[in-house]
């Protein structure tokens, strides 16, 4: 299991994470919410803790974009807030669970080791179409074989085109689904996202572009601006 520990006091932040390891559980730290944002595009996660009070973005922002994202990913609010209503608006927001400080790091490892458990029951099936095969649990991805390390954006990406079986996806479709609702739905990041992704799926190159339509996974190799 692999968690992103968003806690802004550093003893704390610091304590949990050499904890964790001891109970076989690898930790990141991010102190703000930018580094968290920043942490969660580039690295899978089976769970966020997240303290709701750290400097912005807000805790409560970084568990609406992880809502946004789509990607399942679990988040456990770990706050001082322990009003009921507190409790309410952050299972609103979309947590899963909620530990109030201070706690028992016992408590901890066994809320965590429930949510894993949980998420392991609802896995998303494997998907492999034309050489590529897709993990969507495991945030992995095999090309004939051969692990290619995507980014969270360049895997949701690819995640959309794999599931449409062949069929084309437009840009403004990739852009609802794969960004978040403050998306400038004039903004190149498909395409540069796009662009990124051919160059880690290496050749020969298997999306294909359909023009002024979209994007579509070519199983014949198909070349695409």
């Amino acid at each position: 299991m692999r968690v992103l520990v968003v806690e802004d006091e550093p003893y704390l932040a610091e304590a949990i994470r050499d904890g964790l390891r001891l109970e076989a559980i690898a930790a990141d730290i991010a102190g703000d919410g930018e580094a968290a944002l920043e942490l969660l595009g580039v690295n899978a996660y089976d769970i966020a803790v997240l303290d709701r009070d750290i400097p912005g973005p807000s805790g409560d922002e970084v568990a609406r974009r992880i809502v946004a994202s789509g990607s399942g990913l679990p988040i456990l609010m770990l706050t001082a807030a322990d009003r009921l209503d507190d409790k309410a608006s952050g299972f609103g927001l979309g947590a899963d669970d909620y530990l109030t400080k201070p706690f028992e790091f016992r408590e901890l490892v066994l809320r965590l080791r429930a949510l894993d458990r949980r998420r392991a029951h609802h896995r998303p099936p494997v998907r492999e179409l034309a050489g590529l095969r897709l993990d969507p649990f495991r945030r992995e991805v095999y090309r004939d074989g051969r692990y290619v390390a995507l980014t969270r954006k360049q895997f949701a990406v690819l995640e959309i085109l794999v599931a449409a079986e062949g069929g084309v996806v437009s840009a403004e479709e990739l852009l609802e689904r794969a960004w978040d609702e403050n998306a400038d739905p004039f903004t190149n990041a498909v395409r540069i996202t796009m662009s990124a992704l051919r160059k880690r799926l290496g050749e020969p190159a298997i999306i294909a572009t359909v023009a002024g339509v979209g994007y579509r996974i070519d199983a014949g190799g198909t070349t695409g601006g």
